[in-house]
């Protein structure tokens, strides 16, 4: 008697399977990307936020101990050593005014900025346009 020889299936995965397994991957990126941009817009503007208020604090000593506030047009790096901080500006540029204290926080590529005086008690006001829905706007 002759027997027929089954085709054995091997180890391997079908087309169809990599095309299902690759659909689902991409509609997952297609959810996740966006979500993460934005989460990772919020935190850049949580670190501008953060940065100004230290630099407010900062000031406030400065001009206690040298009678004024740091200048105007001060690049970070002077900021950081006449204010002795350390601030970078990967995402940030940062300035202040000598006048009245007034820190500023221009994101790279300038689509907005946030601002935080000396004598303010809140949070910073964001003007552009690209701020958040929820920020206080400056006037």
């Amino acid at each position: 008697m002759i027997e027929e020889q089954i085709p054995q299936r091997e180890n391997a995965f079908s087309m169809v399977e990599l095309l299902v397994v690759v659909a689902i991957v991409a509609i997952l990126a297609a959810i996740a990307l966006p979500n993460y941009n934005k989460m990772k817009e919020q935190a850049v503007d949580r670190e501008a936020i953060a940065n100004l208020k230290l630099l407010q604090a900062a000031q406030k000593i400065y001009r206690m101990e040298i009678g004024f506030y740091e200048g105007p047009d001060s690049s970070v790096t002077t900021l950081n050593t006449n204010l002795k901080l350390d601030l970078n500006n990967k995402n940030w540029g940062y300035s202040t005014a000598a006048t009245t204290g007034q820190a500023t926080a221009t994101r790279a590529g300038g689509a907005r900025s946030w601002s935080l005086g000396v004598s303010d008690t809140g949070d910073p006001c964001c003007s552009g346009s690209d701020c958040p829905a929820d920020a206080t706007l400056c006037s």
